[in-house]
């Protein structure tokens, strides 16, 4: 997945190096890696890449990384695929938030998960974030559908799907 730049943020695609030094708990290992994909990607952002210190957590990654780390590592292209960090479009290179797709579907249906970190929530990040990789996704050979999972009481959550364009079909 290539660099996306939306209005605020700039979304950056999760290497397998990322997802090593996150699934590890090495942080400078993680950051490292995102330093690399925004070198690459060409971002000019202030300061050093940082992930925020509570985050991601093993529940959130257990959720977005259902995979092994072997098994993510024999297939990077498939079980990464589309995944994104979410960083501000300016300022520090601090991650706000993920949206992660549940691998390379082979039915053509893409399942899209997002999170942001709590101190950034209610801004619209998770709106504009996963509107973008939702595009992204559609627009791939093969993808003829996005689905999102969430339970009814997450109302935020529910916002999000609602704002991407997603209707509900079941309870």
């Amino acid at each position: 997945m290539p660099a996306i730049v939306t209005e605020r943020l700039r979304l950056v695609p999760i290497t397998l190096e990322t997802i090593e030094g996150v699934l590890r708990h090495d942080r400078v290992a993680a950051e490292t890696a995102l330093e690399d994909i925004l070198r690459v990607c060409g971002s000019q952002h202030a300061g050093r890449a940082q992930f925020p210190p509570a985050w991601p957590n093993d529940e959130l990654v257990s959720i977005g990384f259902p995979y092994s780390l072997d098994a993510i590592r024999a297939q990077p292209h498939i079980r990464l695929w589309g995944d994104s960090l979410v960083l501000p479009r300016e300022g520090p290179a601090v991650v706000l938030g993920s949206v992660v797709f549940k691998g390379l579907p082979p039915d053509g249906i893409a399942e899209v998960g997002y999170a942001v970190v709590e101190d950034s929530r209610s801004q619209g990040y998770a709106t504009e974030a996963t509107r973008a990789c939702v595009a992204w996704a559609l627009a791939q050979p093969g993808i003829t559908a996005v689905q999102a999972t969430t339970f009814p009481w997450h109302h935020a959550s529910l916002a999000v799907i609602r704002k991407c364009g997603m209707v509900q079909v079941g309870t």
